[in-house]
């Protein structure tokens, strides 16, 4: 682990790289399959299923702490870009021979999404044992920064491919990104875990017991914790931001054939678009997030929702897809923001052997919300339209401000730099 600048440090830039690789890969097939989904079905409800399903990983990532606390990282990391690779291969060969169905499709879904299942525990638990302490917060800006990037580069550029060459030939390019992944991340060198009680390393003690003990260790962290509102608050905004997720291809495909600027828009140009505007918005947020270190995070977190929510809400109302896109974007900052900072907070707070478990429960408690938003946004968007859908979707930020603001112990929560356990309840 190096202690200087973590552009010196070869594993992180390493498994920067790889993150680089795998979210653009992660981008293109969500891209490409929910737009796939709905071309075959037109079928907004089946859209937030498949969408459910790559969803999964933020309800089921509980699961995976553990493994992720107790074996190897190195061969997890690869293994998983290579069962991604092989999976998105199997549509064009599906398309090829005439056997594209939403079978094949929800199927392929389901494998992507358990192979990526370990992605998100993992990286919370890896950075603490290749980066030093007092670099957590400038390694996880630069994760975000690169990696929210890529996903706004892949996504508008997803949309575009469609366009141009359909959606099946999108994945042979998308099974090269995973390959090179799982070479980035062969690299990368992880330090050792702390030693651990007998207790926890006994090869006498029984798997399951095991495995449940660890999982109560998560839940024990954070129990009575301020952290427990902050999460709740996560789930409703991330319920909402499946349901979005969910009717933005249909939302895209509305302005089909729309003319801007003297040219008819394409329905998959426009839905990448969005998709980029959330990235890029996220991506302006994670470069500014080391900047509020020093702001108090109650404060932080009023300002930041009440922003998002009205954004969200205006970006729908006014004509025109152009002013459209770039709101939706400016309601991505403040999320940018914030993901950078409880990143941080999180991983000062909690000691490093816990941080697999911590992050991953608290994980799966806020973003369960996610693929349950899918499915509520994909019937909602059928029965009541996908514009007054994508409207009441951004009531997930704006509810929290009031929230927020009228919670004292939440709204007087310490900026990160002045953060202690105790002013979080921990």
């Amino acid at each position: 682990m190096s202690d200087g600048s973590v552009w010196r440090n070869r594993s992180f830039v390493a498994f920067l790289a790889g993150q680089f690789a795998t979210n653009a890969g992660d981008s293109l097939y969500t891209v490409a399959l929910l737009w796939l989904t709905l071309q075959l079905t037109g079928s907004s409800t089946v859209v937030g299923a498949v969408n459910a399903i790559l969803l999964l990983p933020w309800l089921l990532q509980a699961l995976a702490g553990p493994l992720v606390d107790r074996l190897s990282l190195r061969p997890l990391l690869v293994g998983s870009q290579l069962v991604q690779g092989a999976g998105v291969l199997v549509l064009p060969l599906a398309y090829a021979t005439g056997r594209l169905t939403v079978g094949v499709i929800v199927a392929v879904a389901t494998l992507l999404m358990l192979a990526s299942l370990v992605m998100t525990p993992m990286e919370s638990a890896l950075l603490p044992r290749i980066v030093a302490d007092d670099r957590l917060s400038q390694a996880n800006s630069a994760l975000a920064t690169v990696t929210l990037g890529l996903d706004m580069v892949f996504d508008a550029l997803g949309g575009a491919f469609i366009a141009l060459f359909g959606a099946t030939a999108l994945f042979v390019f998308d099974a090269g990104t995973f390959l090179l992944a799982a070479l980035l991340f062969a690299t990368v060198a992880i330090g050792p875990l702390p030693t651990a009680s007998s207790d926890e390393t006994s090869p006498n003690r029984p798997l399951l017991r095991a495995y449940l003990a660890d999982l109560r260790v998560g839940v024990d962290a954070l129990r009575g914790t301020a952290f427990v509102e902050l999460t709740a608050l996560t789930a409703l905004a991330n319920f909402t931001t499946g349901v979005t997720l969910a009717v933005l291809p249909a939302f895209g495909a509305g302005f089909d054939g729309t003319q801007l600027y003297g040219f008819a828009l394409d329905g998959a140009i426009l839905y990448g678009a969005m998709l980029g505007a959330l990235g890029s918005g996220r991506l302006l947020g994670s470069v500014l997030g080391p900047r509020f270190e020093t702001m108090p995070y109650g404060r932080f977190s009023v300002v930041g929702n009440a922003v998002s929510g009205v954004a969200w809400l205006v970006s729908v109302l006014v004509p025109g897809p152009a002013l459209t896109v770039a709101l939706f974007g400016v309601a991505w900052i403040p999320v940018g923001i914030s993901g950078v900072l409880s990143s941080t907070l999180r991983q000062q707070l909690f000691p490093t052997e816990q941080l697999g478990r911590v992050s991953a429960v608290k994980g799966t408690a806020s973003g369960a919300t996610l693929p349950l938003g899918s499915l509520v946004g994909g019937a909602v968007g059928s029965a009541l339209g996908i514009e007054v859908t994508l409207a009441l979707a951004a009531l997930g930020f704006g509810l929290a401000a009031p929230y927020v603001a009228l919670r004292g112990p939440l709204r007087r929560l310490p900026s990160v730099s002045d953060a202690e356990p105790a002013d979080f309840g921990l």
